[in-house]
């Protein structure tokens, strides 16, 4: 019985790329000495997995930014402003795309589906040429050959790379992206012939976008585009890959049926129906089923015997020889190595696997159907599932009955948002275009080595508290020396916004090396939550009150909402998500109503993974939107009117749930726009009336970029176009943490001359 791994995570155990990306682009290290790095965790990720006895082992899943860019590079689909003049694509434009650079932006940047990894969006139309411009799927396959390792080199297939793609600048908005198919298919026949040639025996292909609602045109281009590339494909086996949920009946009926394709890989955790439906409707008897058995999104160990099950049933279907365990979606969404957690105690350490464990799962799953099971692996799994089914660690009596008793009221504020924006500049006293900023400030050098030292014991809370009360000092002099209107305390306490409040959350276990990739070289550590969840005492009264005493302005508070919580964490699979979004919800309420008490009259509650967390299918988006909606609504219910409550959101696109972000009723929302080229606006353009207080970010944080006063002059007349005067606030993208101070003064004295001078011109205009 043949096992297979869809994808492993990229960054290393320590985060070995992160470090490696970032001194290469600071200038430190070279180009080679990067290369370096990666060529050594692509080998000893081969290794590893073969060592467990992978068959099918995937190559081409590294890449060193996205693996969309990878493809729009593999294609020469470079937007003419990089200015690329042919040739292999290097890591100057390679990067200008991901990054922009010192006088061009960068490629619009979303989410992955309904994850918390961004890919960098193709910018296409009817001039864009194509050609083959990297060879990196063949490089890395060659790579692993040399090695003694033969792999399964993955390709983002050329229907979703067109499906996740957007109209250029200045191509029209509807402009048929599918209509490229014929044009892009010829660069993909070059590259699997140079497999092929180099001795590839399979080939796997990502065609992700067979999970969503696709039309009968959609699903007519997948016919279309393997059956041109056909008798390119002839003499390889070929897997179509998909991925984290159910392939709806016609798309199964579709891929079920494509003469090029070998093998059919599902996502069987998170796609329960399409079980049922290769139950009912059977499946080719000349086709492998990669069955995706082997959880890839989350941390927890699998049910071995429960699996085991599912797959002796999928044999009695699909056949012995034809049925290859694997895991339900690449890794890349999950944590590296168990091994390398050694503060987690033993108890919940047992009921985790990590990437490296997955590949264990997925071969001892092989090797149990092959009928050579480890019994002994087995048997403690067993014990681990049943441990944490009856441990007192997990349920909360009184937690679970305050969450019940939340159903039956919508948690709406007593008074409508209108009224509450005139008590609320009463007290305030905001110009118009009032300025502010997301959050964080940079994260320095020293700050890091402050909180890191303080985790380990080596500085007392005294030294602590005395150098994260410096540095929110200078944070807030700054602020005012820009004359920014309401302050942030700059986050100096906070590695993460989620996991500094799961720390201080009962319910919630914490890694050392959980890393897991967002995008580029930022990593984030998801807390685990394994059990009812609840708020021992208050977060963050203490930093907020006493940076809203260094100054006269307003001082926000800064909290993570529960859907953004439950979204960036590793989430307990024992219950509903919306179960424990509502314990997390109460929780946060009780941290408001704390810091309305303490003075705090502007209180964020950030929800930046609202629209990440909703599903795929159409009929399944209104339930989610309802719980998770309610739980924001949640948070801030009993609040004075004269209290202003935020809320952010960043980087997806939020047309089609605009009418679920007014229904949060927020006083203001501070919203991602710039780097999406103002997508954001159209809905207003398009008749949506929106009365609470908006702000479009007016530059991208993401880019070291500069942005002069003149153009974010430019994006706030943009937005007047369409927005109240009354309504609108100036602010940048998201979060300031990842970038430095030599950006961060320029960029924001750029943001508040253009709101001035906005004021200045709307004033003489009455």
């Amino acid at each position: 019985m043949a096992s297979h791994i869809v994808g492993y995570p990229r960054m290393g155990p320590k985060r070995e790329l992160k470090f490696a990306l970032e001194s290469f682009w600071d200038g430190k290290s070279s180009a080679e000495d990067l290369q370096k790095v990666a060529a050594d965790l692509r080998s000893s990720i081969w290794k590893q997995m073969a060592a467990a006895g992978t068959k099918y082992i995937p190559s081409n899943t590294f890449s060193y930014y996205d693996q969309v860019l990878d493809t729009t590079a593999m294609l020469g689909a470079v937007p003419d402003r990089y200015n690329w003049t042919g040739g292999e694509i290097g890591f100057s434009t390679y990067f200008s795309m991901a990054r922009g650079n010192a006088s061009l932006p960068a490629m619009e940047m979303t989410k992955w589906f309904d994850t918390n990894y961004h890919f960098i969006v193709p910018e296409l139309g009817p001039n864009t040429k194509f050609c083959y411009a990297s060879h990196k799927a063949v490089t890395e396959y060659n790579e692993a050959k040399a090695l003694g390792i033969d792999t399964v080199p993955v390709l983002v297939g050329p229907v979703s790379y067109l499906l996740l793609s957007k109209p250029a600048k200045g191509v029209e908005k509807g402009f048929p992206l599918l209509s490229l198919l014929e044009k892009i298919l010829p660069v993909y026949q070059e590259v699997i012939a140079e497999l092929k040639e180099a001795g590839a025996s399979w080939i796997q292909i990502d065609e992700p976008t067979l999970v969503k609602d696709l039309d009968s045109h959609q699903l007519q281009a997948f016919t279309l585009a393997y059956s041109e590339l056909e008798s390119s494909l002839s003499g390889l086996n070929v897997l179509i890959e998909t991925y984290f949920a159910d392939v709806p009946a016609a798309a199964y009926k579709t891929i079920t049926s494509l003469k090029a394709v070998t093998g059919l890989g599902f996502d069987l955790v998170r796609g329960e129906k399409t079980l049922d439906l290769i139950k009912s409707a059977g499946f080719p008897a000349n086709k492998y089923l990669f069955a995706g058995v082997v959880d890839g999104r989350n941390i927890w160990a699998i049910d071995l015997a429960s699996s085991l099950s599912t797959l002796k049933e999928l044999e009695t279907i699909v056949g012995k020889d034809k049925l290859v365990v694997s895991t339900s979606c690449s890794l890349q969404h999950t944590a590296v190595d168990l091994v390398n957690e050694t503060k987690l105690d033993d108890e919940i350490k047992s009921w985790l696997a990590f990437a490296a464990q997955k590949v264990v799962e997925v071969n001892a799953l092989a090797k149990a159907l092959a009928g050579h099971k480890d019994e002994a692996f087995f048997a403690a799994n067993a014990a681990a599932q049943a441990s944490r089914k009856s441990s007192p660690r997990v349920n909360n009596a009184e937690v679970q009955k305050a969450a019940a008793a939340l159903k039956g009221s919508d948690h709406r504020r007593a008074t409508n948002v209108s009224s509450r924006l005139e008590a609320q500049q009463k007290k305030l006293n905001l110009p118009l275009l009032p300025t502010t900023t997301i959050g964080s400030f940079p994260q320095t050098i020293e700050l890091r080595r402050l909180r890191r030292e303080y985790k380990a014991n080596k500085i007392s809370e005294e030294v602590y508290v005395k150098g994260i009360k410096e540095e929110i000092a200078q944070v807030v002099k700054l602020q005012e020396e820009l004359d920014i209107d309401v302050l942030v305390h700059g986050e100096p306490e906070r590695n993460d916004m989620v996991e500094y409040f799961g720390e201080q959350l009962s319910g919630f276990a914490f890694t050392v090396n959980g890393w897991v990739q967002s995008y580029g070289s930022r990593c984030v550590k998801p807390p685990i939550i394994y059990g009812d969840v609840s708020r021992p005492k208050a977060m963050t009264v203490f930093w907020s009150s006493m940076a809203q005493s260094m100054t006269s302005r307003p001082m926000k508070g800064m909290l993570t909402g529960p859907v953004t919580i439950l979204n960036w964490s590793f989430v307990r699979n024992d219950q509903p998500r919306f179960e424990t979004c509502y314990q997390i919800a109460l929780a946060i309420k009780d941290e408001v109503e704390d810091l309305e008490a303490a003075g705090i009259t502007v209180i964020q509650i950030d929800e930046a993974a609202l629209r990440e967390g909703l599903p795929l299918r159409k009929s399944e988006e209104a339930f989610y939107l309802d719980w998770a909606v309610h739980s924001f609504r949640i948070t801030n219910c009993g609040v004075k009117d004269s209290t202003q409550i935020h809320t952010h959101m960043c980087y997806s696109n939020f047309n089609d749930i605009i009418h679920s972000i007014i229904d949060m009723d927020a006083d203001v929302i501070t919203i991602e726009n710039s780097r999406s080229d103002e997508k954001l606006l159209s809905v207003f353009r398009e008749g949506v009336k929106y009365g609470a207080g908006i702000g479009p970010g007016v530059y991208d944080i993401h880019s070291p970029r500069i942005p002069s006063m003149e153009e974010i002059s430019d994006r706030i007349k943009k937005m007047l176009a369409v927005l109240e005067t009354n309504i609108l606030w100036v602010n940048p993208d998201c979060g300031l943490k990842t970038r430095k101070y030599a950006e961060v003064k320029p960029a924001l004295a750029a943001m508040v001359a253009a709101a001035k001078l906005l004021r200045k011109e709307l004033a003489s205009a009455k």
